[in-house]
């Protein structure tokens, strides 16, 4: 029988829960997570724990939720559980007193093939980037951001119509299999791990932001799609539309229509129930979108009771 580690897990969004799941049903032992402290959300401002915390909870894990990574405190109680090793899933960056600590080390895993896109939004980036193939890395960590050395990797395909709702629910379920993977492959004393190129050539995954979120409408087609769809259904893609004043309307599906035109990118063309907006080669059909103030809906039922102006059009970017 493989050798059961004590593990004491870093993480807390939905992403790695899946994870904490498949090693909490396996032979190792998880003695104590850490995650995010409870914040208010919503407009309740009702206090949120996080998806592992929640899970912890259920299943009688002691849950640790420094504030402060270096606390003496923290320290104190996470060297108390002794643990073999120590894994960490979409959590933030940890001090060398802490992934320092287990005998067997620290690993993270992250949600690309690495190196390519280090960063916080791997996910988002390969599929607004229209890359073809994504996957999962374990490595373990070092003083840096994604850089230490890699243990293994299992990659993907993502699909002509990949959102970042199915990719990032692809790379979960690959994510929690190599996780555990590593876990017993490190518990066996079976790994060899490659260094990380550190190329100023690699493309990154920098955190999502209201620049980065909102549509230029002078790129193609294909890019501005595949834009919706990497920011689909989390953070959602956002475009400034200006009729009687500029607002800012959320994105939530489209397709293509290449055809020629010598409009101005972000011209509006109402045509029957369709909804096309101008690109640099050819139009873009908005599905579903939602105005200020209004709810997410079909764009056909929003044209049988919502009139745009006549001038209205979208900027391109950010105002």
């Amino acid at each position: 029988m493989d050798k059961s580690l004590k593990i004491v897990f870093f993480g807390t969004p939905e992403f790695a829960t899946g994870v904490l799941e498949t090693l909490y049903n396996s032979n190792h032992q998880i003695v104590a997570v850490v995650t995010a402290v409870d914040k208010p959300a919503g407009r309740g401002r009702k206090i949120n724990e996080s998806h592992v915390k929640q899970f912890a909870l259920k299943n009688n894990i002691p849950v640790l939720q420094p504030s402060n990574l270096k606390s003496s405190e923290f320290i104190d109680e996470l060297r108390s559980y002794n643990a073999d090793l120590q894994v960490i899933v979409a959590f933030r960056m940890l001090p060398k007193v802490v992934w320092s600590m287990p005998a067997m080390g620290t690993f993270n895993l992250h949600a690309s093939l690495l190196p390519e896109y280090r960063g916080a939004a791997p996910i988002n980036w390969a599929i607004i980037n229209q890359e073809k193939k994504s996957g999962v890395t374990t490595f373990f960590i070092d003083e840096k951001i994604d850089t230490g050395a890699i243990i293994d990797q299992q990659s993907c395909d993502i699909e002509e119509y990949e959102t970042v709702g199915t990719l990032y629910k692809k790379l979960m379920d690959l994510g929690s299999t190599l996780s555990l993977e590593t876990v017993n492959n490190i518990a066996a004393g079976n790994i060899t791990t490659q260094t990380q190129p550190m190329s100023k050539e690699l493309k990154e995954a920098p955190k999502l932001n209201a620049t980065n979120t909102t549509i230029n409408w002078h790129m193609k087609t294909a890019a501005v799609d595949a834009m919706v769809r990497g920011l689909y259904p989390f953070p959602v893609a956002k475009a400034v539309l200006v009729q009687d004043k500029a607002e800012t309307i959320k994105i939530y599906r489209t397709s293509i229509l290449l055809e020629n035109h010598e409009m101005i990118p972000g011209s509006i063309v109402i045509d029957g129930d369709i909804f096309k907006v101008a690109c640099s080669d050819g139009f873009l059909i908005i599905d579903e979108m939602q105005l200020p103030n209004k709810k997410r809906m079909d764009v056909k039922s929003l044209l049988n009771g919502y009139k745009f102006s006549a001038d209205a059009r979208f900027h391109n970017g950010l105002l």
